[in-house]
C-alpha cells in the first residue's frame, strides 16, 4: 500500500502537469511508479506511508500563504494608484511568478465560477499543518496569519468560493472594492 496525493489544479491536469507525492515502502512504489507515472510527470517517494500526506500538507500551506502574499502586493499597488489590472500583470510577469500564482493570480480580478479548492478545504489543511508544526517543533508565523485570513473569509461568508478569495477579505479590510 502506498499513499499518494497529487499536486496541481485543473490547469495542471490538463497540462498533464500533476506532481505526486509517494508514501510506502521504497520496494512497493518501485513497483506502482510506472501506473503512477501515467497520473503526472513527476512523481517522488517521500519515504514511509503517511510522509506524502505530509508533503501534501506542506505544500497547500505555502499556496495559501503564497496566494496571501501576492494579495497584498496587488493591494498595495492598487492603493497606491496602479490599477489592480496593472499590478497583476507585472507580478504575473516578474520573479515571484510560481505556477500557482500564473494560474490563481487571475482570481483577483475574476473568481471561477466554481471553487478549484474552497476556504474549507484550505483551512482543514492550514490547520493540520499548524497541528503538525506543533508536534514537530517547527513555528508557522505566517501559516497562521494566512489561517486567520481563511477565517476572515469564511466570516465574510466567502467558504464556498476557491481560497484566493483571501484577497477579497483583504481589499474589504483595505477600503478596497474587490
Amino acid at each position: 500500500m502506498v499513499d499518494a496525493p497529487v499536486s496541481g489544479s485543473i490547469i495542471t491536469l490538463q497540462q498533464g502537469k500533476l506532481s505526486v507525492m509517494v508514501g510506502g515502502t521504497k520496494a512497493t512504489f518501485d513497483k506502482v511508479k510506472p501506473v503512477l507515472d501515467d497520473v503526472g510527470p513527476k512523481v517522488t517517494h517521500v519515504g514511509e506511508n503517511g510522509l506524502a500526506l505530509v508533503m501534501k500538507i506542506a505544500t497547500n500551506l505555502s499556496l495559501a500563504v503564497q496566494m496571501l502574499a501576492f494579495s497584498e502586493g496587488v493591494l498595495l499597488a492598487e492603493k497606491s494608484g496602479i490599477k489592480r489590472e496593472t499590478a497583476v500583470d507585472v507580478l504575473l510577469h516578474s520573479v515571484i511568478a510560481s505556477p500557482m500564482v500564473v494560474y490563481r493570480g487571475p482570481f483577483v480580478l475574476k473568481m471561477p465560477a466554481e471553487a478549484w479548492f474552497n476556504v474549507n478545504m484550505m483551512q482543514k489543511d492550514m490547520l493540520l499543518a499548524l497541528e503538525l508544526g506543533r508536534q514537530v517543533d517547527v513555528p508557522l508565523p505566517t501559516t497562521a496569519v494566512t489561517n486567520e485570513m481563511l477565517t476572515t473569509a469564511r466570516a465574510m461568508g466567502l467558504v464556498e468560493e476557491d481560497f484566493a478569495t483571501i484577497f477579497k477579505a483583504l481589499a474589504q479590510m483595505a477600503g478596497v472594492k474587490p
